[in-house]
Formats: structure tokens, sequence, C-alpha cells
């Protein structure tokens, strides 16, 4: 069983617009809403195509009860710290060429005992040799270090732990040495302190995080695919979609896939295909809505070891 931590969980509404004119009255054509934060995607990713896993994060206020039939009504165990104040509530406003606008407010402040109790109930629901999974933004008074905290609680129980946070924290638990990260393009340039331009500055950067002593740096590169390197290997993959409709949760769909294939014995090449095929999907779902094994079909995958380092990525 995967086990993810999000200590900044959130209600995503999504509403459809025609196009984001601004200080205007804009008439939505849809909103739908899911259970949101990182970590509680990426549970409900596995939990959708059929695997096993368990959602640990703060709840309060109504929004906490809200979260709590909407996980319910999806099958999505979970494990929560009660605290004071109530989670957030992030908009996502959809257009119909795929733009994305996200709004997305700061969560409760969690004291010292919050950050404890959810670390333990984190680490204590994981089997020996299971993966942990740290996922998002932290919320106000949870200290930097709580994603570095969770990486030595997990190596300390014979754990495996994955973290796709940013900033600071991301810093933070990366000198903590977690057994996979998974950076955006942006993050991994913020996480190394440099402009990478092309898709071998990528694997140069994520090289170097390898030889640090991270088993496995996956990056998601938006339309440019992913690439996963480790000591061994370094592999590119790219899904091929017409229509998107949103990429919220994309990212978190591609490391719920990639997690979901490593922890059943699957090869790097065939996490990585996985990974890329669930997060493509999730590209052409509304919301924050995660794929289900039909949602993969049909989406060819790219993978290779040998694709254009010198090729230019986007953004």
């Amino acid at each position: 069983m995967i086990v993810t931590l999000t200590p900044n969980p959130s209600i995503d509404r999504a509403i459809t617009i025609p196009a984001l004119d601004r200080g205007q009255v804009i008439r939505a054509t849809s909103s739908r809403i899911d259970a949101g934060g990182k970590g509680v995607n990426v549970s409900r990713a596995i939990i959708a195509q059929g695997g096993e896993s368990l959602a640990v994060f703060p709840s309060g206020g109504p929004e906490g009860h809200l979260m709590a039939d909407l996980l319910s009504d999806a099958s999505v165990p979970s494990s929560t710290v009660p605290v004071e104040g109530s989670l957030r509530m992030n908009i996502s406003v959809l257009e119909p060429d795929g733009t994305t606008t996200k709004l997305n407010e700061p969560g409760p402040t969690l004291t010292p005992a919050d950050v404890d109790a959810l670390l333990d109930a984190t680490v204590d629901a994981a089997s020996e040799g299971g993966w942990v999974v740290g996922c998002g933004s932290l919320p106000p008074g949870a200290p930097t270090e709580l994603y570095a905290v969770l990486v030595g609680r997990a190596r300390e129980r014979g754990l495996r732990v994955a973290i796709d946070s940013s900033g600071a924290s991301m810093k933070a638990a990366v000198a903590a040495l977690p057994h996979l990260i998974k950076p955006n393009h942006e993050e991994l340039e913020e996480l190394v302190e440099r402009s990478l331009p092309t898709l071998g500055d990528v694997r140069d950067a994520a090289k170097d995080l390898v030889a640090q002593g991270i088993e496995t740096v996956a990056v998601s590169l938006g339309g440019d695919g992913a690439l996963l390197v480790t000591a061994e290997e370094v592999l590119h993959a790219k899904a091929t979609i017409t229509k998107p409709l949103s990429t919220v949760a994309a990212g978190d769909c591609m490391l719920a896939g990639l997690l979901h294939a490593l922890s059943t014995g699957a090869s790097a090449p065939e996490a990585l295909s996985a990974a890329v095929t669930w997060g493509a999907a999730a590209v052409t779902l509304p919301g924050s809505e995660v794929p289900t094994p039909t949602d993969l079909h049909g989406i060819p995958v790219e993978l290779t070891t040998t694709p254009d380092f010198s090729r230019a990525l986007a953004g």
C-alpha cells in the first residue's frame, strides 16, 4: 500500500468558462468539485486504478467534512488529524483551449503537535518496504523541514519515500535523500538554482541529484513529456493527446502511475510509460478528476533512451 501525506489538502473547485476577461461578469459553462491536494490526488488516482493507498492529511471545518464525504464517495481510505480552522478551497478556472488559472488559499495553521501527529500517522500506516509519499505545499505553521523529517522517519522504519514539493521544503527534503523525487521543469530549475533550457540540461541536473544519493529523479515536463534518471539509465517518454481539458492534478497522476508501477515490480521503462499514460489521461478529464482504467486506453506513448537532448523545452 502507498501512503500519502498531504499537509495542505484542499477542496478543488473547477469552473469552465468561455474566456477569462478580467473585471467582467463571466458565466460558467460547467463546474465540478473534487477532494484535492497533491497527495490526496495521488491516492485518488491509485484507488481509481484498482490499487491500494491511504491518504493522510489534517482536517477541520466545513471543508473537512466535505473532504471526508468526497473521499468516501470515491472509496479512498484516509487517516486524518483534527486541526483548528478549515481546509482550504482552491479554484481552477478552465478555458476551452486548455489554459488553466489557479486561485489557491493558504490553508489552516498547523501547530507543532499537529505536524508530529501527521508524521506519526503516515509512517505508522505504512508496511516495511512500502512507499510513503510527501506531496505539495506546506500550510502556515508547518516547518520547512517537514518533508526532511518524514524522509528520516521513513528510512528508520525501512520504508521507501518519495517527495513532490517545491521551494525551501523540497531543498530540505532532497538534502535528507529520499528514494525518489518528482519535480516539474520549473521546480527542478529552482532546486538546482540554474536555468535548464534544453532536455540535456534537465538530464544533467537530474544526474547531479542522483550522484548526491537520490535513487530516482522523475521530471514532469508538460507537453515535452517526462524524463526519468537513475544511476543506470536515462529514459524519456511522451504521450500524444488531441483534446486537453485540464492540467490540474496531471503531475499528481503521473507520480501515482510511477509509484503504483514500481510498487508492483515494474521495470523503470514500464513505470515511466505508466506514469506518462496516467498523467496524459488526467489532462483529458475535467478539473482534477483522476483517470480510471478505461481512460488510459488509446493513449500512445513514445519511450526512448535516446531523445534529442539538444531540444529546447517549452516555458
